[in-house]
């Protein structure tokens, strides 16, 4: 059975980079190496694996990828840091919860 791995990489800059592999450690060294100019981790090296999950379904590990890639820095840090709290408060409407920072995007 073939398995696929969503993985978070953390960047020189502290950015992060979510993507898809079927080998965790080849696309890690891959990342490192630089072997694509025009790849957002090329100069952002060295990276960092701070998380992956593990898939069978490759359709299932695709829609996650794409799933990840839509969120805030933050909630990615609550995945990675496993604060379930977090995740939940980060995961709900902006316009009725507010950005987290004290402050609110809705009219009063």
């Amino acid at each position: 059975m073939k398995t696929y791995f969503v993985y978070i990489v953390k960047c020189k800059d502290d950015s992060f980079y979510t993507g898809i592999t079927n080998n965790v450690s080849r696309r890690l060294i891959e990342h490192n190496q630089g072997l694509d100019i025009d790849a957002y981790t090329y100069k952002r090296r060295p990276v960092t694996l701070v998380w992956f999950e593990m898939f069978t379904d490759p359709n299932q590990a695709i829609a996650c990828e794409k799933k990840i890639k839509g969120w805030s820095r933050r909630k990615k840090q609550a995945l990675i840091d496993q604060d379930w709290d977090k995740l939940v408060t980060y995961s709900k409407n902006y316009t009725q919860f507010g950005k987290g920072d004290g402050t609110s995007t809705g009219s009063v």
